[in-house]
């Protein structure tokens, strides 16, 4: 698979990468060995990159993972964490005694000395804002506890003030076929500043795999059931913010456009590889990560960094979905 430089922080990763939220099992069941076999899957299929965040499972995907990375050393693999929401997130708690509190607890959980990427989890924009918030980041750089930082985040604005920080090395963004706003300022403000993209929520949660339809139910404890309506986290992490009714027919408009491709590599592409495979192909992507709950998941979100180049008229159809049935929903918020 591809590998790109990942903005400041010297290393190369997979364009396809694996986040590692389910394996927190947070919302929905599964197994130690079920997520130890997701992570051997996709390393097997070339993946090199890791995002893993404290909270998830309370340090239950830190722990999966470090055990994972532990019997893997040497062998190249990037492993980022987040850090930030273990509180409230409001900006009076983003503090260096925090910020070091939290790392020490994520390096005791990946079992390393010094954390390879370390991102600030959505936190408010005023602290993304705030010169002291990269002073705390610096100085954890320079003692040896991070190699380097970057931070996740909700809206464009907050990338792009972001991106304007000098040592920052990366910002994690949701980018989709629903998604497009990023495109716009984010991705070449990016590249200019040499800072790494890493792109999440790329199937929508879910919706542009394409196996869903109106009558899809849920679990109570999946965020695509309780956080509908934003009560527990931002809206924009569940189905992208789009109403589940409208991703449905622009997730359908988006698989009819996948079938007029030719096969891959692999064979046929699915409408998830596409839609991966979609991200990682845009100019100033340095990494896409879905998630995987088992290991046919897994080897077959690997396989959309073996797409063959897209062409001109399935980007122009992405973008005709878009404006007709979604920009005027989220692009203005976010």
């Amino acid at each position: 698979m591809e590998q790109r430089p990942l903005g400041r922080t010297g290393r190369e990763v997979s364009v396809v990468g694996l986040g590692t939220w389910q394996l927190g099992a947070d919302w929905g069941e599964v197994s130690e060995a079920d997520a130890r076999e997701v992570l051997e899957a996709s390393a097997a299929e070339g993946v090199t990159f890791y995002d893993t965040a404290d909270v998830y499972g309370d340090g239950r995907s830190e722990k999966v993972v470090g055990r994972f990375l532990a019997d893997h050393a040497g062998e190249g693999f990037t492993v980022a964490t987040k850090m930030g929401r273990r509180v409230d997130q409001q900006p009076e708690n983003y503090t260096a005694e925090n910020f070091r509190a939290w790392t020490d607890r994520s390096r005791s959980n990946l079992g390393v000395d010094t954390l390879d990427l370390v991102q600030l989890h959505c936190p408010p924009s005023a602290t993304i804002e705030d010169d002291r918030t990269y002073d705390a980041l610096d100085a954890l750089v320079e003692d040896g506890t991070i190699a380097a930082y970057g931070v996740s985040v909700e809206t464009v604005d907050q990338a792009l003030a972001a991106i304007a920080r000098p040592h920052l090395a990366s910002v994690q963004i949701i980018l989709n076929a629903l998604r497009l706003k990023p495109l716009e300022q984010v991705l070449p403000a990016a590249q200019e500043a040499g800072v790494g993209i890493i792109a999440r929520v790329p199937l929508a949660s879910g919706l542009l795999s394409g196996k869903y339809d109106a009558s899809t139910t849920f679990a109570a404890d999946d965020h695509r059931s309780y956080n509908r309506d934003g009560s527990a986290f931002d809206v924009g992490e569940t189905f992208s913010g789009v109403p589940y009714d409208v991703g449905l027919a622009a997730a359908a408009d988006f698989a009819a456009l996948v079938r007029d491709l030719p096969p891959g590599p692999d064979g046929t592409i699915s409408s998830a590889q596409a839609a991966i495979a979609w991200i990682w192909q845009q100019p100033g992507v340095s990494t896409v990560i879905p998630g995987a709950r088992n290991r046919g998941q897994a080897v077959s979100n690997a396989a959309a960094g073996r797409v063959p180049p897209l062409d001109g008229g399935f980007f122009t159809g992405v973008r005709e979905i878009y404006d007709a049935r979604v920009r005027a929903l989220v692009h203005d918020r976010w």
